[in-house]
C-alpha cells in the first residue's frame, strides 16, 4: 500500500494545495490516484476534496463510489476537530479513519492524506494527529508555510516525527504572499534543512496562476516518486 500523509507546520501552511499537486502529478504518470480527509471541518462551500480534485482535473462522479471513505469526519464549526465533534453532538472513531484508509489503499495506487492543522492537532481527548500518523505507520511529507516563524514550527515538527521514528519524505516550502522580504525566504529552506537534517525537495513560488505552480511542483513530484519506483 503506497500511502502518503500530508502534514503541516501550522493551519494553512498550503496542505491542500500540496495534496492537490501531489495526486495530480502521479495521476499524470499513469498511477491511480484518491485523495483523503480525515476530518474536514467548517461550513464551507468548497471543501479540501473539493480543491483536490479541481487540481486533478477530476470531478465527484469520477469517485462515486469513495467519497464517503475520502472524507470520513465532516463538521460545520470551524474549529479543532475534537471540539468540532464535540459540538456537532459526535464522536470521532479512530477504527472508522483506518479502516477507510485501508479500503482507499485496495482499489488505488496511491492515497495521499491531507492533515488537520500541525501534527499535534487533537482528534479526540486522548489522540492528536501524530498519534494516529504513528500507529499506522505513515510516511510524511511536511508542508512548511515560508514566512516569519517558520524554522521553529518546522524544527518542532521534526523533532516530533523523529522522536516517534516516523518516516519523512522531505519538506516542502511554501510561499504564501509576495510581500515577505526575500531575504527570509531564502534563508528559512536552507537553515532547516541544515538544523532539521532534512530533505528539502523544493520552494513553491507564490503565482496566482494554478498551471505554473503545477509545472514547478514537476521537480518535487519527481523527487517524491523516485522513492517509492
Amino acid at each position: 500500500m503506497k500511502i502518503i500523509f500530508v502534514a503541516g507546520t501550522d493551519t494553512d501552511a498550503g496542505k491542500t494545495l500540496v495534496t492537490g499537486l501531489l495526486a495530480d502529478y502521479l495521476n499524470r504518470h499513469g498511477y491511480r490516484v484518491v485523495t483523503q480527509k480525515w476530518v474536514q471541518t467548517g461550513d464551507n462551500t468548497s471543501n479540501d476534496i473539493d480543491i483536490h480534485l479541481r487540481l486533478m482535473g477530476k470531478e465527484k462522479k469520477d469517485f462515486v463510489h469513495h467519497l464517503k471513505l475520502m472524507q470520513p469526519y465532516g463538521f460545520k464549526p470551524a474549529c479543532s476537530p475534537h471540539l468540532a465533534a464535540r459540538l456537532s453532538r459526535k464522536k470521532i472513531s479512530l477504527t472508522k479513519i483506518k479502516k477507510s484508509t485501508e479500503k482507499l489503499a485496495k482499489d488505488f495506487d496511491f492515497v495521499i492524506i491531507e492533515g488537520i492543522g500541525g501534527l499535534f492537532t487533537p482528534l479526540n481527548e486522548k489522540t492528536v494527529l501524530i498519534d494516529l500518523v504513528q500507529t499506522m505507520r505513515l510516511p510524511v511529507l511536511l508542508v512548511a508555510a515560508n514566512k516569519l516563524g517558520v524554522i521553529n514550527h518546522t524544527l518542532l515538527s521534526l523533532e516530533a516525527l523523529k522522536a516517534r521514528k516516523i518516516h519523512l519524505i522531505g519538506t516542502i516550502f511554501n510561499n504564501l504572499s509576495s510581500k515577505e522580504k526575500k531575504y527570509i525566504l531564502n534563508d528559512n529552506p536552507q537553515i532547516v534543512g541544515t538544523l532539521g537534517r532534512t530533505k528539502i525537495l523544493g520552494t513553491l513560488p507564490y503565482k496566482k496562476n494554478i498551471s505554473n505552480i503545477q509545472k514547478y511542483f514537476r521537480s518535487i513530484g519527481k523527487q517524491i516518486l523516485s522513492q517509492y519506483e
